[in-house]
């Protein structure tokens, strides 16, 4: 991740449920912020806030995001050293070692001892929480300049001593005579050699997200076919973005002791006919949930440079995009895990003044195939709004050909504390390649949460 960082600087832009019902400075500024109002104008309202600091994404970039155990990564972001006022990196694992990753790799990067970094964790947006606690710093007048990112490396994971042996090892560490250790040592069970390994399965329910993925499926009437098309839709997709290089934010990484990798290794279009040989994975023999279907564990690191736009436009950079209104939200851990995008969506249009047809950009994080279309689903339901939202009617479900067309989280990979910038470039790279102005993004997380964000387009 440290070199991730690196790459951040080098690549910055030059300076010139429930539906089975349904830094040279120019002269000025100021000009180049009010032609930026002034294009804006001409097509929709733009969504600055009077007296409120416009902040904007100059650029992001990220590892390739790669399949577990193929290609091991460390990794971590950076910027202009002397510019950068503070660093803020998402991760879920967390290494003992390193648990304030954001700051060990700034160090590693060469940044000053003096600028300060943390480490922020929120499950699946815990990167949006890295990017939106930076919006706040900079909203706020405390900071100019954040990187924002987050980083997860699955393929070597801390697996701990049981706690019967923790507890021995400790008690031995403190034990002041030979009688006291060979008592301690007497105690001693094979048993206590087996490891605990880290479980992708919620602490208040003790249920694994592929499980309730499953559930949720079943509970919206969403069958093995549609999630596998669906699977389907998702690398096809990523394949053909891959090869028009479209996914630009991707920067090559040289493993130590391996090749040099250049691009996500996950991108595995198949056949409807081979999917549906895979047998279930988390609810047997009836699950519709499979490998085939789910997001695997991946890889990866993600940084993005956010400044106030004053700043930004004073230091010579075109920002790419906008960071507006978002929301974080919270529901029920068991039976509406993964329904995060579903109550995040409406909040956050209601929070901009923008309605679903406003939106040209749809980014919403993938952990299933299963969970995608239930949000659909839910979101197109006016019985599930107001049953279970308390609202008057459905928001409306987001039209397919806006939604995720590079891609997503199924196909691309998802380090589970880097996909939210992911996100957001995304987002942020195709409003400006299709000429779009907002664009929204949306992830469910553990612990039932989720969060949602507008992201504009900055004019051309």
């Amino acid at each position: 991740m440290t070199s991730l960082l690196t790459y951040t600087l080098k690549y910055l832009p030059s300076t010139s449920q429930w539906a089975l019902r349904f830094s040279v400075r120019p002269l000025s500024c100021s000009s180049q912020l009010r032609a930026a109002a002034a294009v804006q104008a001409k097509s929709k309202q733009t969504l600055a806030k009077p007296n409120m600091r416009n902040i904007v994404v100059v650029d992001g970039v990220r590892t390739p995001f790669l399949l577990s155990g193929t290609s091991g990564l460390l990794h971590r972001t950076s910027v202009p050293k002397d510019v950068v006022d503070y660093i803020i990196f998402g991760t879920v694992i967390q290494e003992v070692k390193t648990s304030n990753v954001a700051r060990e790799a700034a160090l590693g990067a060469g940044f000053s001892d003096r600028t300060p970094a943390h480490t922020v964790t929120m499950a699946c947006i815990s990167s949006n929480q890295a990017m939106t606690t930076a919006v706040g710093l900079i909203a706020s007048g405390q900071c100019d300049v954040v990187v924002a990112g987050g980083v997860e490396l699955m393929s070597d994971v801390p697996i701990r001593h049981s706690r019967k042996m923790r507890k021995m090892m400790l008690d031995l560490s403190k034990a002041k005579t030979l009688g006291q250790r060979l008592s301690l040592i007497s105690q001693f069970r094979l048993n206590f050699l087996s490891p605990e390994l880290p479980a992708v399965a919620e602490f208040s329910t003790n249920e694994t997200m592929g499980h309730s993925a499953d559930r949720l499926a079943a509970a919206f009437a969403i069958s093995r076919l549609e999630q596998d098309e669906y699977a389907l839709r998702s690398h096809s997709l990523a394949k053909k973005a891959q090869g028009e290089g479209l996914l630009s934010d991707v920067v090559p990484f040289k493993v130590p002791g391996k090749d040099t990798v250049t691009q996500d290794n996950g991108i595995r279009p198949s056949s409807l006919e081979q999917m549906a040989k895979l047998k279930p994975a988390f609810i047997k023999p009836y699950g519709t949930v499979t490998a085939a279907n789910s997001s695997f564990l991946t890889d990866g690191a993600s940084a993005v440079l956010i400044l106030a736009e004053e700043k930004a436009l004073a230091m010579g950079y075109k920002p790419k995009a906008y960071l507006r209104d978002f929301v974080y939200v919270s529901q029920d851990p068991k039976d509406q895990l993964l329904l995060g995008p579903t109550y995040a969506t409406p909040k956050v249009l209601e929070k901009a003044g923008l309605t679903m047809n406003d939106i040209d950009a749809f980014e919403f994080h993938e952990a299933f195939s299963g969970q995608i279309l239930a949000n659909l689903k839910a979101m197109d339901s006016d019985w599930f709004a107001q049953n279970y939202m308390g609202r008057k009617a459905k928001v409306g479900s987001p039209p397919l050909e806006k939604f995720n067309i590079w891609g997503g989280s199924l196909s691309l990979g998802h380090p589970f504390g880097a996909t939210g910038c992911r996100l957001v470039m995304a987002t942020a790279n195709r409003l400006q390649k299709e000429g779009g102005q907002y664009g929204l993004v949306a992830a469910c997380a553990a612990g039932g949460q989720g969060h949602a964000m507008i992201v504009e387009a900055y004019p051309k």
